[in-house]
């Protein structure tokens, strides 16, 4: 009887120990399975961020911006110097960007070569919502920078400017116009002369908010050209904020720049 009851005994807790191993190997299982689970959820977390991430692309009225010289180092950058475009002022693909409507009271005019004020002019145009309008020229400038220079230099020399190719909307809506440009030679680039000669008398009594992009030299004399150019004529009683300049090589990291300014534009009366 005693030798019965101690078998018994025996088989029980070898059972148990059975039992025992089993619930850890299935703990075991089932803490493998939640972590393999998990490591697969961070490694689609990561790899839906990484394909958002390279698919995701500046955009302005709905069309890419390219800008070569985004991300590089100065050195690399030159100030700008040697710095290509698509030979086509940004518009090699795009359509020249023109969004305009009937109800805002601000809008964003602007020239780009090789896309970063274009960017800027972008950045600018999310945080407001203001109307864009793309300024272009009937012969736009070489994609090869030396030629673009002389090109330039000429123009500047015989103040023979750029001739237009678009239509000027009116702008008696707008309260406030963001003017946008890249600096050429420590002053105002070409386009932007040819459009404010031709379209400044409607400026008169607007806010006008000036960005830029530059290669070091900082706004150069731009914004005074711009005040000479609206009094020559016919814009009188022009509020003028502080200017926004922007490297050309850092425009994609200028978002709290842009949104400190935008509140600098809104304070101005």
């Amino acid at each position: 009887m005693k030798r019965r009851s101690l078998v018994l005994v025996i088989v029980a807790i070898i059972g148990l120990v059975a039992l025992g191993g089993g619930l850890v190997n299935l703990v075991k299982q089932q803490g493998t399975v939640t972590s393999r689970r998990a490591q697969t959820s961070r490694q689609d977390l990561v790899s839906s961020t990484s394909k958002k991430t390279k698919s995701s692309q500046a955009e302005i009225a709905g069309q890419p911006i390219k800008a070569p010289q985004l991300g590089k180092s100065a050195a690399a950058w030159q100030n700008g110097a040697g710095t290509v475009s698509d030979g086509h002022d940004t518009n090699q693909i795009n359509q020249p960007t023109r969004q305009l409507t009937k109800s805002a009271k601000s809008i964003i005019i602007y020239y780009s070569r090789s896309g970063s004020t274009e960017l800027l002019a972008s950045k600018i145009a999310q945080q407001t919502k203001a109307d864009i309008l793309e300024i272009v020229v009937k012969t736009p400038y070489a994609a090869n920078y030396s030629a673009t220079l002389a090109r330039a230099n000429s123009e500047r020399a015989a103040q023979d400017y750029p001739a237009l190719d678009l239509v000027i909307p009116d702008l008696a809506q707008y309260r406030t116009v963001y003017l946008g440009y890249p600096i050429w030679a420590m002053t105002l680039s070409h386009p932007m002369t040819a459009f404010l000669e031709k379209a400044g008398g409607q400026l008169d009594q607007k806010k006008i908010a000036p960005f830029m992009t530059q290669g070091g030299y900082g706004e150069g004399d731009s914004v005074q050209q711009i005040r000479q150019i609206l009094t020559r004529v016919g814009g009188q009683n022009n509020r003028f904020t502080r200017a926004l300049v922007v490297d050309g090589n850092k425009v994609d990291r200028a978002d709290q720049q842009v949104a400190r300014w935008l509140q600098q534009v809104d304070q101005t009366n």
